[in-house]
């Protein structure tokens, strides 16, 4: 039996037309109401060190086109809590990372480190963020930043281990590459799927580790993946395909 399908895009950078985002909300409502669309970061056009005051407008088309929830990228991060809000402060929609922790009492969070969703097939899923780290213990611009990083997986080990008794589906979206991605899932077995991205790998039918699914679309929206949850004596199996915007 179909259980849940899940649609992902990663490091659109500002690529992501009307068209598109028409494009994976049909996609989204085809589904429905067994489906997530998730992205792994780096969906804003603004640099590391740059931000638009006025905010970043992808993220109202993201919110339009249905998206569930993002992980904090590279590019959504700010060092300033007003760069910061800047970046991600039009997202619609959930913006994930378990691995950034702000250093002062003025610094509030901005992003959240996880949520539920529920589905009607699966259940509770479980869905968190994890991003490259950009601000480190040590560093010499550690003074002039208003959040650090964890080391991302070991944030993710732990927090698997917290959430997996209290969902049926758990899901980690990446923004920290493949090399990181295939690590964490050798780390934590008991996670069901790693939506990547940060490293530009598209991967055609994604990759199998243990239990774990990883999976990561093109690049600046040139295709998008859709992982197929079904339900089988064994369990829950993922099955995963890239697509052409425009064509099933």
């Amino acid at each position: 039996m179909r259980a849940l399908t899940v649609i992902h895009t990663n490091d659109l950078h500002n690529a992501l037309t009307e068209r598109h985002a028409q494009i994976l909300r049909e996609e989204k409502k085809r589904h429905a109401p067994n489906v997530l669309l998730l992205d792994a970061g780096d969906a804003v056009g603004s640099g590391n060190l740059t931000y638009r005051p006025e905010g970043e407008p992808i993220l109202d088309r993201m919110g339009r086109a249905g998206y569930d929830a993002m992980a904090v990228g590279n590019r959504e991060f700010h060092f300033t809590v007003t760069g910061f809000r800047c970046k991600i402060g039009l997202a619609p929609f959930p913006v994930l990372s378990a691995n950034i922790r702000p250093l002062r009492d003025d610094a509030a969070m901005v992003c959240q480190p996880w949520i539920e969703k529920s589905t009607p097939n699966i259940g509770r899923v479980a869905i968190f963020g994890l991003s490259i780290p950009m601000i480190r213990r040590g560093m010499g611009v550690l003074p002039l930043s208003a959040y650090v990083f964890d080391d991302p997986i070991e944030v993710g080990v732990r927090i698997t281990e917290e959430l997996r008794p209290r969902c049926d589906l758990l899901i980690c979206i990446s923004h920290l590459g493949i090399k990181r991605d295939l690590e964490l899932a050798r780390r934590s077995p008991d996670l069901d799927l790693i939506v990547g991205g940060h490293s530009h790998t598209p991967m055609e039918n994604g990759i199998v580790v243990g239990r774990t699914l990883i999976v990561q679309a093109a690049p600046y929206a040139r295709r998008y993946g859709v992982v197929t949850f079904t339900t089988t004596q064994d369990g829950v199996v993922g099955e995963a395909v890239l697509r052409e915007y425009g064509k099933a």
